[in-house]
């Protein structure tokens, strides 16, 4: 019997699964029925080991979670793809997938991903009066160390205007690497940043001073929420980008965490999406 197999031999740090062709005569099978008994017991013990790499140990697995009555998963998917819209809050049993989710490599690899895609688009044009629009909160900047609390419990209690003010007001926010790579890439290829927030205006020099901390220190505007800019947060980032478009600047590219950041009129000429289960703003 002529047969390829795979199995995985699991330790501390990573699985690692690897493939063979064996030639299984007769006087192979015992030797080779006692290596399989062999990797099986492996991997139990290592089953035991505590994973000392993420404070946030899944239940589940990194790929998916089923949990009763819902797939965390497929929840998420439904998100990111705006076919569950006005949604309040993560479903409370789903916490920990969308902790896990976003403190990961998983969603690390996602922005990373995305980016390339940006960039590889910003090669093919020929450069102008062009601009690109970055959205702040879960773009530019990450609150994930606010999200991360557990009176916050990565969206699956309900949101806290005031709670998440103060945190603005601290101005700690780490970035989001992937998409500094990309701010930094367009910078050199002559693509000015622009910035389109929904943050009040009464938070502008700490948002300034944020954004020059974590490695942001060059664009042309930076856009913030005045207390005469009412209505949906869409319809409020379609007329700050009809600003730019009547000032003479061409939106060559737009990214952003919500869906809001990137419908509407003046979206640009290409639409960048970036991960974020952990609320929704219309």
């Amino acid at each position: 019997l002529v047969g390829t197999f795979f199995y995985y031999i699991k330790d501390e740090s990573h699985i690692k699964c690897y493939y063979t062709n064996i030639n299984i005569t007769n006087n192979m099978k015992f030797i080779f029925f006692f290596l399989l008994i062999s990797i099986a017991a492996k991997s139990s013990h290592a089953d035991s080991i505590p994973n000392q790499i993420h404070p946030l140990h899944p239940k589940t697995g990194s790929s998916g979670s089923h949990v009763p009555q819902i797939n965390c998963l497929s929840w998420r998917l439904a998100v990111e793809t705006n076919n569950v819209q006005d949604w309040t809050s993560v479903p409370l049993q789903c916490e920990d997938y969308v902790g896990h989710y976003m403190l990961g490599k998983q969603y690390r690899d996602d922005c990373y991903n995305i980016v390339a895609a940006a960039i590889q688009y910003a090669k093919s044009l020929k450069i102008g009066k062009d601009v690109w629009v970055f959205d702040i909160d879960e773009t530019t900047l990450s609150n994930l160390p606010y999200y991360a609390r557990s009176d916050v419990a990565f969206g699956s209690i309900k949101y806290n205007a005031t709670k998440f003010e103060e945190w603005t007001r601290e101005g700690k926010a780490p970035t989001v690497p992937a998409v500094l790579f990309l701010y930094n890439t367009l910078l050199s290829m002559g693509i000015k940043p622009v910035f389109i927030s929904g943050t009040k205006e009464e938070f502008r020099q700490i948002r300034i001073t944020n954004l020059n901390k974590v490695g942001y220190h060059s664009w042309i505007r930076l856009m913030l929420k005045g207390v005469n800019d009412t209505g949906s947060s869409m319809k409020y980032k379609s007329g700050k980008r009809a600003e730019l478009v009547k000032d003479g600047y061409r939106i060559v590219g737009n990214i952003g965490d919500q869906w809001s950041d990137l419908l509407g009129d003046y979206v640009g000429q290409r639409t960048f999406k970036l991960p974020d289960p952990m609320y929704y703003i219309a």
